[in-house]
């Protein structure tokens, strides 16, 4: 049991330092990661969880991300692009159908 306690936190420390390296500068609060990855490896538990309550803090502070607010998942049926692309891709294939004419079998 005594194991897992130690791979527990080995990998919340590897997590953290990923999680630092990868943050902008305003989620480490301008602090340089270097102190951060520091503060982690040399005070392992503690310094993991500042880090985690300091980077919670600050992406709930700064509420969702803008590109992703509006944006909502559609199929390739759903965007007239795709699908005047494929009209195109279709009349080429095959110049002398018509539009009206169902596809041959």
């Amino acid at each position: 049991m005594r194991n897992l306690a130690v791979l527990l936190i080995i990998g919340l420390i590897v997590y953290c330092v990923i999680d630092v390296i990868r943050s902008s500068t305003d989620e480490r609060l301008g602090v340089h990661p270097i102190f951060w990855v520091a503060l982690i490896l040399l005070v392992p538990l503690l310094g993991s969880l500042v880090w985690l309550a300091v980077r919670w803090s600050r992406r709930t502070a700064a509420g969702p991300d803008p590109s992703t607010r509006n944006r909502r998942a559609t199929g390739p049926d759903d965007d007239p692009d795709f699908l005047s692309r494929l009209d195109d891709d279709r009349r080429r294939a095959d110049p002398g159908a018509s539009d009206d004419a169902p596809p041959a079998a």
